[in-house]
């Protein structure tokens, strides 16, 4: 699979001949809806195996196959070159398909209203076999022990079909808000703690769940260890049952971070307590804030290399986003909200406004401004094939467990082609 970013005077039919793919391969595989109608700066992905390098001044056999994890002397032997052959600038080899490593991948999908919308429904069909894990978003617990059930309509099945297992989510959330004050009632009471246990293994079983994730967020953070106690029973009880359970955590770069979106999420008795971890390594850019990047690659690191010193590597899945937001400026604090948009309409807009898309190279992120019919400027900031393949070295590179996607109903489709093609997706 290769990543291709337009320039100034292509075409897809110059691209495919280069690539040796073909137009109707290329417009599947990113969904373009007109195929005449490229943006400079837009990311594609070429639907080939392997991919192809172009050498640059400087390079040499070694250099280049220490890049893509290839023995020097294999790379010559593909390409039919000699060793002693010096490489000349411009000069096509082409790098053989990597051998893949295994991770697991997981993502939320978040339906609205009393049913599973047909859109949501299609999402979920089309990316289930890249899943590890399809995760309907939330079941949200009660200050009684209850739970407020959600609709399921017709994902079990779709995760039947596709080998995904479904994930348990449980939430504090209460009238659309992470409430701190139901979490004290529910951590600081015994007896609903065990009421809530007793219904969540209960849903679990009946629906066919195969892990438990709890997702208690904006905790005070005098509720730590009443958290982490409240976990150890959790995994206890839900373990007896042969159910795995997860966590999900504020991105965090320090045990003392303060914040009360932090303090209370403990990494290293989570990382000894649970089966893993999905850590919310986004919305460093968000509806509220400035325009940004949505998951900076630096700071999404930072987080990471902080977990991997209270947890191993293994029990952390990366998470990730799937949308980017639109902003209208000037940016005033208070003001209007960021418009959420996925990466396709990211692009279809940068079309229709005809700007190009640039590249953060330190933020690994693509961005644009532009310039409405109302001549209201806006900055768009979004994921695309470069951005998704930063966070995938990542991973590589740190020997995490997986990935995490915050949410389905977004189209994104290089993402899911990209993760095909770089891993090879665990199914439980």
């Amino acid at each position: 699979m290769q990543i291709y970013v337009i320039q100034q005077g292509d075409s897809l039919w110059n691209i495919a001949q280069a690539y040796e793919s073909s137009v109707t391969d290329i417009v599947e595989a990113n969904q373009i809806p007109d195929p005449n109608q490229l943006v400079i700066g837009q990311s594609i992905v070429i639907p080939i195996v392997g991919q192809f390098y172009w050498v640059q001044l400087g390079d040499s056999l070694w250099s280049i196959s220490r890049q893509f994890g290839l023995d020097y002397m294999f790379l010559a032997d593909i390409n039919e070159l000699s060793i002693q052959q010096p490489l000349q600038v411009g000069m096509r080899l082409y790098i053989p398909e990597l051998t893949k490593r295994e991770i697991e991948s997981n993502a939320y999908i978040e339906p609205i209203g009393e049913t599973v919308s047909e859109e949501l429904l299609i999402s979920a069909r089309n990316v289930g076999r890249f899943l590890t894990y399809l995760a309907p978003f939330s079941y949200e617990a009660r200050r009684d022990g209850s739970l407020d059930p959600q609709p399921l309509n017709g994902i079990p099945e779709i995760a039947e079909e596709t080998g995904a297992s479904l994930m348990m989510v449980i939430t504090n959330l209460e009238d659309g808000q992470f409430s701190g004050e139901l979490a004290v009632d529910i951590l600081q009471s015994e007896e609903v703690q065990d009421r809530l246990l007793d219904t969540i293994i209960e849903e679990a079983l009946r629906v066919g769940y195969k892990d438990i994730h709890f997702d208690f967020e904006f905790l005070p953070g005098d509720q730590r260890e009443a958290y982490n106690q409240f976990l150890r029973k959790a995994a206890e009880r839900i373990r007896a049952n042969g159910l795995l359970i997860s966590t999900a955590l504020a991105p965090k770069t320090r045990a003392d971070q303060p914040g009360q979106w932090y303090e209370a999420h403990d990494y290293r008795a989570h990382g000894e307590i649970v089966d893993f971890v999905v850590l919310m390594t986004y919305e460093w850019g968000y509806s509220g804030g400035p325009p940004m990047a949505v998951s900076p690659i630096g700071p999404v690191e930072e987080v990471v290399q902080y977990a991997l010193t209270e947890m191993p590597a293994n029990k952390i899945m990366l998470g990730q986003n799937l949308y980017g937001y639109d902003w209208t400026l000037p940016f005033v604090p208070g003001g209007d909200y960021a418009e959420a948009i996925s990466p396709q309409e990211a692009i279809q807009r940068a079309q229709r406004y005809q700007v190009a898309i640039q590249f953060d190279e330190d933020a690994q992120a693509p961005f644009y401004f532009y310039t409405d019919e109302e001549g209201s400027e806006h900055e768009v900031w979004f994921e695309d094939a470069r951005s998704i393949q930063a966070k995938f070295d990542l991973i590589k590179r740190l020997q995490l467990r997986g990935i995490s996607y915050w949410k389905l109903g977004l189209a994104f489709p290089q993402n899911w082609l990209l993760l095909a093609d770089r891993f090879q997706i665990v199914k439980r």
